[in-house]
């Protein structure tokens, strides 16, 4: 069995080799001024239900992993939002592609950084880079340790090694299944849903082989998403904090004749279709 003095004091060894990212906080803070109103164009709502961290005892001064599935495009901004609205007092890390950074260059400075899939050299550098992360106070790391965009209800996809590599070699901080979906409920625009599922303590699992880490990070994510599937079937938003109310109504021209019809009639004019997120 590992021993977890040593194994605390390799981590150390590794985050002293590799610099951390610095990110300059007025470019990030200008990126969520435009964050922000571009959701609402987007989005009719984004809600989540964050019971489990509520009643984590997660601490300013650990570190922190949120991993969790990709169903799209939007998953990045998506995260980097969320990150700025639970855990505020947190710099935003996430690995991705080397690729997908050369083409979007402006990650690099709201903390993404690039991992080259799928050789040898590349894993070793996502390691030592996520390693110096988490021994920087103040970080959350973000990933999606599926790989690739995948269907909501895709539930057999293995997820890479990289991610229970890292928690095996750690004696220390705190790991949240992240699940989202993007749903159509009763208005013109999406409704983005989060769920944070049930955590990991690492201190609480010293002595887990990696296969063993594996398991457990995809089953608390898998059941995670069953019980947002569950949410996004009964359409109810009750469950969910609302972080964002965005626009409500069918367009310009439909929402104006609806709102002469209840001027004319006396009703009050409600741009919204249903009752979710109101």
């Amino acid at each position: 069995m590992p021993d977890p003095s040593s194994r605390d004091a390799d981590e150390k060894s590794n985050a002293n080799a590799c610099a951390v990212p610095k990110i300059q906080k007025w470019f990030q803070d200008g990126f969520h001024r435009f964050l922000k109103p571009f959701l609402r164009r987007h989005f009719h709502a984004v809600g989540i239900d964050r019971h489990t961290l509520d009643q984590s005892g997660l601490r300013d001064d650990e570190p922190l992993l949120v991993y969790g599935n990709h169903p799209s495009w939007w998953d990045p901004l998506v995260a980097h939002f969320l990150n700025r609205n639970l855990f505020p007092t947190r710099q935003f890390y996430a690995p991705i592609d080397a690729s997908a950074l050369q083409q979007y260059q402006v990650f690099a400075k709201l903390g993404f950084y690039g991992v080259e899939m799928n050789s040898v050299s590349g894993t070793s550098d996502f390691l030592k880079q996520s390693r110096a992360i988490l021994e920087s106070p103040g970080t959350a790391i973000w990933m999606t340790p599926e790989g690739r965009f995948a269907d909501v209800r895709d539930h057999h996809a293995p997820l890479m090694p990289g991610l229970a590599h890292l928690c095996s070699r750690r004696n220390s901080g705190w790991v949240f299944p992240l699940a989202l979906e993007y749903v159509f409920w009763d208005d013109r625009l999406p409704v983005c849903l989060a769920r944070l599922g049930v955590p990991i303590n690492i201190a609480d699992f010293p002595n887990l082989e990696k296969s063993q880490w594996n398991t457990m990070l995809s089953d608390r994510l898998r059941t995670a998403q069953t019980d947002l599937a569950a949410d996004a079937i009964a359409r109810c938003s009750d469950p969910f904090d609302n972080l964002l109310i965005g626009r409500a109504g069918a367009g310009a021209s439909y929402d104006w004749f609806r709102w002469v019809r209840s001027k004319m009639t006396g009703k009050e004019f409600r741009p919204q279709h249903g009752d979710q997120f109101q």
